[in-house]
Order: C-alpha cells, then structure tokens, then sequence
C-alpha cells in the first residue's frame, strides 16, 4: 500500500489485529527485514511496516535527511488517524523514532535498537567504512550517516512517552551513546541484548519480535 505524504509515495504493509505497532528499518534496508517478526507480532498488534523515503518501493530522493523522514512518519500518523501507537525503530529507524517522539501525542510508547545521537556515535571501523564506500559510490544514504544525526540530549528530555532503548553487546554503536540516549529520557529503560550485535537478532529475526512484546507489557 502507498501513503502519499510530503510530496513523496510511502509504501507500507498492514496485517494483523490490535493495538498498533509502527516498525521502520535501518539505511538501506526496506520492510522487509521484518517479515519473521510481524509473524508473531501480528497476532498481538496491527502491524504497519514502512519503507523510509528512498528505501525500498518508497519514492526516491536525490537528498536524505533524518529530519524529513521523522515528519513522513508524523505525517503518515496523523493521515492514517493512528493512536496509542507502539513505535520499533532500527538503528536509521530508531533515529527516526527519537525525533518523531519528539514531535507527536499519538505515541503510547517508544522502542529503539542500535540508534545513535550524533555521526561519531558509530564506532570509528563503520565510520571508515562509510567513507570510503561514500567515496567509490557518493550515495546520498551512506551521505545522511556521515553527516547527520545531530540530536541533542535537551531535544530528549521532551520525550515523555514510555522508552525502551535497545543495543547489542557487541553494537556498531559506542555503549556511551546508547547509554547517554537512555539517560536523557526521562524513565526509559535501558536494555543491552546479551552476545548480540547492531542487527543480530532483528533482521529476519523472532527475537525483536519477543522482545518489543515484552517491553510493550511493562507498566
């Protein structure tokens, strides 16, 4: 299904019954990398899996900001009268997800892996990584990752939904950054997956699907 917001197509997939539950995949990744999860998600929510702006069958753009596609997911929100909406993000999508918190009262609660607040949040064998595939393919995503995001502690303390921040033991992201992330929201939950990396158990995985299922029943 497409969704037109902002001048742009999104493309979603909907199934299942419930409360809903809003989930947004990493750069370069599409839907897709949740299909094993929304199996079991499916029979506890209404499940929508978005392709970001210039992912999957998503309209393409010649420039990528995280700040546009946090107002794609507020847009779609308010088109799609969606409420007490359960968010998962994944690393680009958990970005997204701080900074669409920030932005809506259509939230119940906010479920974040592998995000970073600043460029250097990343350790620095992926930051070189991406330098030089930007620098053999100049692709605008690997482009929005070098330069962005720039979300500051003050910016967070205005979350005020119910927060679960999620990372790998063994993340792309610094421990600090996930750390400094969970500390700036007022009452989030910090949550390190034991022997886990930045997408281990998420994509294509039931893990995150266990997961977001416990964090959605906490008080």
């Amino acid at each position: 299904m497409f969704q037109h917001v902002n001048g742009i197509q999104l493309y979603y997939e909907v199934v299942g019954s419930g409360s809903p539950l809003v989930m947004v995949h990493g750069n370069g990744e599409d839907h897709t990398i949740f299909n094993e999860a929304v199996d079991i998600l499916k029979d506890r929510f209404t499940v929508y899996t978005v392709d970001s702006r210039d992912h999957g069958q998503s309209t393409k753009v010649s420039e990528l900001h995280y700040s546009d596609m946090a107002d794609d997911l507020l847009v779609f929100l308010n088109d799609l009268d969606l409420k007490d909406v359960t968010f998962y993000g994944f690393s680009d999508g958990g970005i997204i997800g701080l900074l669409l918190a920030q932005k809506t009262d259509r939230l119940s609660r906010l479920i974040v892996s592998g995000a970073n607040l600043t460029p250097d949040g990343v350790k620095s064998s992926l930051r070189l990584f991406i330098k030089i595939m930007y620098f053999f393919t100049k692709d605008s995503k690997l482009k929005m990752m070098l330069n962005e995001p720039h979300i500051t502690a003050e910016s967070l303390s205005a979350i005020s939904v119910p927060t679960t921040v999620m990372a790998g033991e063994k993340d792309l992201i610094r421990k600090k950054e996930t750390e400094a992330i969970a500390a700036a929201i007022p009452g989030s939950k910090l949550r390190i997956i034991k022997g886990e990396g930045h997408g281990s158990y998420i994509v294509h995985k039931t893990r995150i699907a266990e997961l977001i299922m416990e964090e959605s029943s906490q008080d």
